[in-house]
């Protein structure tokens, strides 16, 4: 069945953590868009939400780094930092194995893909569940593209994996959402931690909601790094959704430079065929 909604958002340990010292304003205005976001999702009576996110060495580390990956459990644990710190209590979030299964069938058909029975789930992907499903009921797919270890995929390979999940998804009976989170300039711990840069941002923004393929495969990471900071990696994320819209219009619905959650803060979807 065609794909059912495809959008993408930032995350980041602030927008939970440290909500209470965010100017009310900008935090309410990025939560409103949340939820926007996650009545949009509901809508379309999707069967699973696929996560394609950045994972910060909480299940993959140096010894074993996969460009990209997807999870293959009946459930999921997180979040894997502190909840306090964090500010979202422990939870489990449904998978569907099964579903997982297919789906790995299906793009391992075109792209090279780890895939993982065991998954923790840290703030990548526990920030935007907080929202997008709160109460956990909806079964989750977690898909992870290194964006912290060097070599990183290339963007036309991204831009492949990218077509590669939407191929999977029209392949399934299922009906499947799709979001992106990572993104967009940051530069988390590091002494310039809360610098965010407005300007790139928004280029990119651009470029993502054209749907422009040629512009978004031409970021390198020397200039990703020096405009976006090594956080900007996690634009990969966002990349791969583009090339799951396959040519469909986008709307930045959201975005706000918020430097007490240390991100540009930025909500988006594509517009796809109704289904």
């Amino acid at each position: 069945m065609p794909l059912v909604y495809a959008g993408i958002c930032s995350h980041a340990p602030g927008i939970t953590g440290r909500a209470e010292q965010a100017d009310p304003g900008a935090r309410d205005r990025l939560y409103d868009a949340f939820d926007r976001m996650r009545k949009e999702i509901e809508a379309t009576r999707p069967d699973a939400l696929v996560v394609v996110a950045a994972e910060h060495f909480a299940n993959f580390f140096m010894d074993n780094m996969p460009s990209f990956a997807v999870g293959m459990a009946d459930s999921y644990d997180g979040p894997i930092e502190d909840a306090n710190w964090l500010g979202i209590r422990p939870f489990r979030a449904p998978g569907n194995r099964d579903l997982s299964r297919r789906l790995i069938t299906e793009i391992m058909k075109s792209s090279d893909i780890a895939y993982a029975e065991e998954w923790r789930f840290d703030h990548g992907i526990a920030v935007p569940l907080h929202f997008l499903t709160p109460d956990f009921v909806l079964p989750i797919v977690p898909v992870n593209i290194n964006c912290q270890g060097p070599p990183l995929a290339p963007m036309e390979r991204v831009w492949a994996f990218g077509q590669a999940l939407r191929d999977a998804a029209d392949a399934v009976p299922e009906r499947i959402a799709v979001v992106g989170t990572g993104g967009v300039s940051h530069w988390p711990a590091t002494p310039d931690s809360g610098k965010i840069n407005e300007t790139w941002d928004r280029e990119f923004l651009d470029h993502w909601s054209a749907n422009d393929r040629a512009r978004l495969v031409s970021y390198r990471d020397a200039d990703i790094y020096v405009e976006g900071g090594q956080g900007g990696f996690e634009i990969r994320t966002l990349v791969a959704i583009s090339a799951a819209a396959q040519g469909a219009a986008g709307v930045v619905q959201h975005y706000e430079s918020i430097p007490i959650f240390s991100v540009g803060c930025a909500i988006g979807r594509y517009q796809l065929p109704e289904s």
